[in-house]
């Protein structure tokens, strides 16, 4: 790539991060901190956000935010390490089927899990209904496995969802270490458990505090499955609540300054952690297997493992899909009666259709505009020698940890009358341009992971045979190029579309009006409509959950082999 092309490149992608990125979070910290006097002018002051720390409300719903992200983490942790950790040194019976089927959770939207996690463990649940049946519960006195106020819950569902993100981190972590370190420490008679603590945790440490920074700042600002399980007394909802007299109420950018600011120093803490660079992390020697065959009843403990936790992550998936099945469900092992028909009157629901086509449309586009920007992003990284190509390639990724209850709040601010970003809503009020930049933005990671992984394993010198042949760059990107990274292209593509369409945070708080909502807004207003609003929701959140296991399946099948699609 010619210097003066990659520059120009690299200026406009900057451009358009610090206008849609960087400006959005950075009005809302601005507005957390800016007054109004009675003559319009502004001053800047403490006042807002001391007011959310003197105020017992906030405080406990802050509090709450950090208890959910450090113990969504801890469980997350809990499940995750011991599964990377028998996936890295052992072989056993199943490992492969069961290391994909571990990814299970990743198919459901988690805001749409809680209501199946609801059905199974609730009160009057499936589970307890079993145990009452069995003899091994009194009837009089149920246990609430939710726990009281729905926060252990959260919790549960904050794990069930997340552990596979970092189930990926710490295992691509474990297989990056050189196994003659272990090896060593063996010979030299140091036992397993002090090999563990000594060696391999030390090690592995970049890759658990990548995975786990990106699970704390998911389950401290996670809005969808709060709202779900009626839990107000946390930050993320207190925002959404406060979204009404956003232009007399200055908390609620006080609020989304406040998480803004934990939720980048964790990934600041993560980054400084993972920039440590520790000896032994280089790439393991070719032909050396670490792994132990297991036999008999060791790999069936193993297998069973991971077996139990896929199971236990499958709860909320079953709870959806037999919901969406019901006639009548209450306080039963299974429903009483089974039904196809809250699928037909699902699709036949006014919200339902144009909620469908609705994000389709904002999807499409958004996966379109993030194709070309990651593209360019990708060819400046990978094909130039700029000595900022590096941070370039950071600048991207930074919308993996900025919360999007962050950045959905920026854009509804600035999208009021009279704001920068009024301009993007169209007529009707229509959300359109806000939702398909905030889509492309946030999902932007996947296609640039995705291109760079395809352009470092492609042969450069096909694209300069072209040009030496006389093709001219756009040619040589059509005809050579493109087609060499094609299956990157559209493994990233495909997750970037299937997410999008599935987008939480933008798509609550974006899309205002019925006839611009998309699926996940859909979803959310049938939870709340009286009669089967709920049977429906789970009609609509099962085809989600098959839109997104095909869309997942194809990228990996496309992408997978080639490497690097996964890699934050």
């Amino acid at each position: 790539m010619k210097r003066g092309t990659a520059i120009l490149f690299s200026l406009i992608v900057c451009a358009l991060f610090a206008v849609f990125f960087a400006y959005p979070a950075g009005m809302v910290v601005k507005q957390a901190f800016e007054g109004t006097r009675p003559d319009g002018s502004t001053y800047y002051t403490f006042q807002f956000v001391r007011t959310v720390f003197e105020n017992p409300i906030y405080r406990e719903g802050l509090w709450n935010a950090l208890q959910m992200g450090i113990a969504s983490t801890l469980l997350t942790l809990a499940i995750a390490f011991p599964l990377a950790l028998l996936g890295h040194r052992y072989d056993f019976f199943g490992k492969k089927a069961l290391g994909v089927l571990v990814l299970a959770p990743l198919i459901l939207p988690p805001f749409v899990g809680a209501v199946g996690i609801k059905q199974m463990l609730g009160v009057n649940g499936a589970l307890n209904a079993l145990l009452i049946k069995t003899g091994w519960m009194d009837a009089a006195l149920p246990m609430d496995w939710l726990a009281s106020g729905r926060f252990g819950g959260i919790i549960v569902m904050n794990a069930l969802h997340l552990y596979p993100i970092l189930y990926m981190n710490i295992a691509a972590a474990l297989s990056n270490l050189d196994p003659a370190m272990e090896q060593a420490a063996e010979n030299l008679g140091c036992p397993p458990w002090k090999r563990f603590f000594r060696i391999t945790l030390p090690l592995a440490m970049p890759g658990v505090f990548a995975g786990s920074s990106l699970v704390f700042i998911w389950a401290f600002t996670e809005l969808g499955v709060p709202l779900v399980f009626d839990f107000s007394r946390i930050t993320p909802v207190q925002i959404f609540d406060g979204i009404k007299g956003l232009d007399q109420n200055p908390i609620p950018y006080a609020l989304t300054a406040i998480l803004l600011t934990g939720a980048a120093t964790v990934f600041a803490l993560s980054k400084f952690v993972m920039g440590r660079a520790p000896l032994g992390t280089t790439p393991r020697p070719k032909g050396r297997s670490t792994f132990t065959r297991l036999s008999g009843l060791k790999s069936a403990l193993c297998s069973l493992v991971f077996l139990a936790v896929f199971l236990i992550a499958s709860i909320p998936h079953l709870g959806v899909v037999l919901l969406s099945l019901t006639g009548r469900w209450y306080g039963t092992i299974l429903p009483d009666e089974f039904t196809l028909r809250h699928y037909k009157e699902a699709l036949g629901n006014g919200l339902v259709v144009p909620s469908i086509q609705n994000s389709l449309l904002y999807a499409g586009c958004a996966t379109l505009l993030a194709l070309i920007i990651g593209l360019a992003v990708a060819w400046v990284v990978v094909r130039s020698d700029l000595k900022w190509r590096n941070l370039l390639d950071h600048i991207v990724m930074l919308p993996l940890a900025v919360p999007g209850l962050v950045m959905a709040f920026g854009y509804l601010a600035l999208s009021q009358e009279g704001k920068a970003f009024h301009f993007l809503i169209g007529t009707g009020g229509s959300p359109f341009l806000l939702l398909v930049i905030a889509y492309a933005f946030r999902r932007l990671p996947y296609i640039v992971r995705s291109a760079i992984a395809g352009l470092q394993q492609s042969n450069p010198a096909l694209e300069e045979a072209a040009k030496s042949l006389g093709a001219s760059p756009a040619r040589m990107l059509r005809k050579i190029a493109i087609p060499l990274i094609g299956a990157n292209l559209l493994a990233g593509s495909i997750l970037a579309f299937a997410f999008a369409m599935l987008e939480v945070s933008d798509s609550l708080i974006l899309a205002q009006q019925a006839q611009h909502y998309p699926i996940t807004k859909a979803i959310y207003t049938l939870l709340s409509t009286l009669g089967n609003g709920t049977e429906l929701a789970a009609a609509l959140g099962v085809w989600a959950m098959v839109f997104l296991s095909v869309a997942i399946m194809g990228a990996a099948i496309l992408g997978g082999k080639r490497g690097g699609l996964f890699r934050v």
